[in-house]
């Protein structure tokens, strides 16, 4: 029951939001299914929900950028059309996307004006832009000079500038899709400072994440979306991260995966000067020194865009170093053909899961032996041995429990977990030495995630060597035994991850560099 004009019965608080029976079709799927959400004047409310199940749909569809198929949306009380990003911010929503939507070479005050009168024209009223621009960050703790073109900031002073264009089109509905992905311990902390200030203010704000302590600490309420509906509202001081992760995948997922002291063996992988250019021709790696044992997780850690993409593609094959070198026991690995460096017995779980972990065309069959489709097990006098590749994905599919209705689906009409667990099965075939692994639980679910980091623990048990590459420094402390801080291509450090401090950690990402860097 509720009261007219927009009130909650059970709260009295004003929504700033209502979404009623909202239904979003794409060809073959059904992203929002009669999706009902309720948002209150002045809350951080979060949507959670697995890979797939329309928490971004949603929101676009809030912004503008979508349309619904079937349902309502209410702004304070009153029913609207929202066709356009436009049209959503003359009602005063303003959105951050995961990424973000700047114009590298134009300045901050640039950005943040672009689009609107005071930007356009030959003679640019900065005076009074940067004023207004300047208050809005003392106001909310964005500080960011104006001036500055934004291929010169960080991410995190990126963020900022997001935020401040949203605010000074005078939004006071924010909607952030996953906000923290990119920053540092210190940016997080400071993030959620701003968003306390602008709900204290009066503002609304929406955020998707995949990470429930961030949910547990910023949030005030909690919508959790399965399969494209919403199963639950909650009341975040009255929940737990258990029963979030119950709600949103529908059964019971362990966080903490039992990790047992690590039983180190000998050296796998020595990395010496290690130098790599970007695909810009810039250095992106400056000097990288660091070693892998054998049964241990040697996890890399970092702000996105300092070199670790680089690395794991030198490692692996994919891109050439331009000076150092990289042995892999008594073998140089340095600038072989990712065949070769392959065929040595090192793994690779790529980033970009779809693009270059696998071939979306081919059947899940075809891509479990992208690897192996020329060795004995599957190759009789120059002729694929059909049977022997079906019986292999009949059993990776059972042991990896990828989810398929028959082992010749093909790999693009499958999930990111789905996806994932594909390439883990190929990789990990025939027990690899080394196991470079990138962001592998980037974008996926709960359940998904604690499988693929029980892998991962499985083949350090077996003894093999990984380098975990990984954005989540909950993630990289779980995980690893050690920790290395990548900084614009250089190591800050490496630490035991026992010891480990998150505040130390997110200096080094910042640019601090240990006194002394033991490798």
């Amino acid at each position: 029951m509720e009261k007219r004009g927009g009130m909650t019965a059970e709260s009295g608080v004003p929504l700033a939001v209502r979404l009623k029976g909202i239904v979003k079709r794409f060809p073959g799927v059904v992203a929002n299914d009669g999706v009902n959400l309720d948002v209150r004047r002045g809350e951080i409310h979060c949507l959670l929900g697995e890979n797939g199940a329309g928490k971004t749909t949603l929101m676009r569809i809030l912004y503008g950028l979508y349309q619904p198929d079937e349902g309502e949306i209410l702004l304070h009380g009153k029913p609207v059309r929202l066709g356009s990003p436009k049209a959503a911010l003359a009602h005063r929503i303003g959105m951050v996307h995961q990424h973000f939507h700047l114009v590298p070479t134009l300045s901050v005050e640039e950005n943040i004006v672009l689009g609107l009168s005071e930007g356009t024209g030959p003679f640019l009223r900065f005076k009074r832009t940067r004023a207004k621009i300047r208050k809005l960050a003392d106001e909310y703790g964005l500080q960011v000079d104006p001036s500055t073109k934004v291929w010169q900031l960080t991410v995190g002073q990126e963020q900022r500038v997001e935020i401040l264009k949203a605010l000074y089109r005078d939004a006071d509905i924010l909607i952030m899709d996953e906000p923290t992905s990119v920053l540092t311990p210190q940016e997080v902390d400071a993030l959620f400072g701003t968003l306390r200030t602008l709900v204290s203010d009066g503002l609304t704000v929406i955020f998707i994440t995949h990470k429930l302590d961030e949910v547990m600490e910023a949030s005030h309420r909690v919508t959790v979306l399965r399969k494209g509906k919403a199963v639950a509202t909650v009341n975040t001081a009255e929940t737990s991260k258990e029963e979030l992760a119950r709600l949103m995948v529908g059964r019971e997922v362990v966080f903490r995966v039992e990790k047992p002291p690590a039983e180190l063996g000998d050296r796998v992988l020595r990395v010496e000067n290690l130098h790599a250019n970007n695909d810009r021709g810039l250095p992106a790696l400056r000097g990288m020194s660091f070693d892998v044992y054998s049964g241990e997780i040697l996890g890399i850690a970092g702000v996105s865009g300092n070199g670790q993409h680089e690395l794991s593609e030198v490692l692996t094959g994919l891109r050439r170093a331009t000076g150092g070198s990289a042995v892999l026991q008594r073998q140089d690995l340095t600038n072989c053909s990712a065949r070769e460096i392959a065929d040595l017995g090192v793994a690779h779980v790529p980033t970009e899961r779809i693009r270059v972990g696998t071939v979306p065309t081919m059947s899940i069959r075809e891509n479990l032996i992208l690897k192996s489709y020329r060795t004995p097990d599957f190759c009789k006098w120059s002729i694929l041995d059909e049977k022997a590749a079906y019986e292999n994905a009949c059993q990776a599919m059972k042991e990896y429990e990828i989810s398929a209705p028959h082992d010749g689906t093909a790999a693009k009409n499958l999930s990111g977990g789905n996806i994932q667990r594909l390439v883990l099965a190929r990789e990990l075939c025939g027990c690899p030495g080394l196991v470079v692994a990138a962001h592998p639980t980037y974008g996926l679910d709960v359940g998904a995630t604690e499988q693929v980091r029980r892998v991962l623990l499985d083949q350090r048990a077996r003894g093999a060597g990984i380098l975990l590459i990984s954005e989540d420094l909950d993630e990289i402390l779980q995980l690893s035994d050690r920790v290395l801080v990548i900084y614009e291509g250089e190591v800050m450090g490496i630490v035991d991850a026992k010891d480990a401090e998150l505040e130390t950690l997110g200096l080094m990402m910042a640019g601090t560099r240990q006194q002394e860097v033991s490798v």
